[in-house]
């Protein structure tokens, strides 16, 4: 490949992202365990502390496995106004260097910096200027990766965590590529590593043996997709606006409700908060979800779709509510409910019939 073809990708990725703001802001966190979220029952872990890794802790973990795990584990509340600020600080950094940047989430984003429009000699020492600003204006660490497309430099940022950077040039992905652990690939969880292994696909020279056919023959669609990456290949674009998919909240109760008026005033707290940010970004949607988790853990998901956006919160309160009273009378309990607004569209657009109810 002509060296000017080539694409520079710098993956950024944030340390422990909310747990290193809290223990930048109290510094009598600093070197301990500490776990974003509640210690309470029915509590969940929303991030963990390096310190906190050490013991097995991880986020989405219940609180009372991270308990028995770390019996030192310091919980703390999570401040999501202040991730969300701190956020933006770390954007406005990324925009000093391209316009190409798409962020993933409040603490990772893909910038693609080939223009190289401030004149730095690689991306490599991009990078490096990059992470120095972060840790001068936020007092925060990031890892970063460098390659030549973003598969491969967000493997890279992976490989030198935390406060570190890692690059795959175009003369080593394909290499890279093959020792790895199919489990190791971005995009690749636990459900289709474990079909991978039990196919005899254990690394990537394993998946790079396969051939296209019997790929798209076990995998789908995904089958083309995995068929590239092994062969270090990955042409998606840094796309800065990307869209919105969806935004949603969700909590766990103190304990399984089943009565019918505790449970939706459950539905319109969470409703309130999705509303509130609806009413931050001015974004607004077309498709409301409720989602159920029952005390046996089993997951029910009940959505409405309307041609026109949901204009006010007593329309979101309204499809919500009767969402989730078509559950009514519960068999069982409900241990978390969620709601999440997705299908977005400009509040301009065509008001029209209302599409029936789906169901999962």
């Amino acid at each position: 490949m002509d060296d000017s073809q080539v694409r520079r990708i710098i993956h950024i990725d944030m340390d422990a992202f909310y747990a290193s703001v809290e223990q930048r802001d109290d510094p009598t966190l600093k070197g301990r365990p500490v776990a974003v979220g509640y210690g309470a029952k029915r509590g969940v872990v929303a991030a963990a502390s390096y310190e906190a890794r050490r013991f097995g802790v991880r986020s989405a973990m219940p609180s009372v496995t991270a308990m028995r795990k770390c019996a030192e584990i310091v919980f703390v509340p999570p401040r999501f106004e202040v991730y969300r600020a701190v956020s933006q600080q770390i954007r406005a950094i990324f925009a000093d260097y391209t316009p190409l940047v798409e962020p993933l989430s409040l603490d990772e984003a893909y910038l693609d910096v080939t223009a190289n429009s401030r004149g730095i000699p690689t991306a490599w020492a991009t990078a490096k200027e990059i992470r120095a600003r972060i840790l001068e204006e936020t007092g925060l660490t990031a890892s970063a990766g460098v390659s030549y497309n973003k598969f491969l430099a967000k493997l890279a940022s992976d490989h030198r965590k935390p406060n570190g950077q890692f690059a795959i040039t175009p003369d080593q992905g394909e290499a890279f590529v093959m020792m790895l652990p199919v489990a190791k690939f971005h995009g690749v969880g636990p459900v289709t590593a474990a079909k991978m292994q039990s196919l005899g696909i254990e690394t990537g020279a394993d998946l790079r043996g396969r051939t296209l056919a019997f790929l798209q023959q076990h995998f789908g669609k995904s089958g083309g997709w995995y068929f590239e990456i092994a062969r270090g290949r990955d042409d998606r674009a840094v796309q800065p606006d990307r869209e919105r998919k969806s935004s949603g909240s969700e909590t766990t109760f103190p304990e399984d409700l089943t009565e019918p008026g505790r449970i939706e005033a459950g539905v319109l707290a969470m409703a309130g908060d999705v509303w509130a940010w609806c009413e931050k970004t001015g974004f607004r949607a077309r498709t409301v979800t409720v989602k159920i988790k029952w005390a046996d853990f089993q997951q029910s998901t009940r959505s409405r779709s309307m041609e026109a956006a949901i204009d006010s919160q007593g329309r979101l309160n309204e499809v919500a509510t009767t969402l989730i009273r078509s559950v009514f009378p519960p068999e069982k309990g409900i241990r978390l409910i969620g709601v999440t607004l997705s299908n977005f569209r400009s509040p301009e657009a065509r008001r029209g019939a209302e599409l029936p109810f789906t169901i999962d």
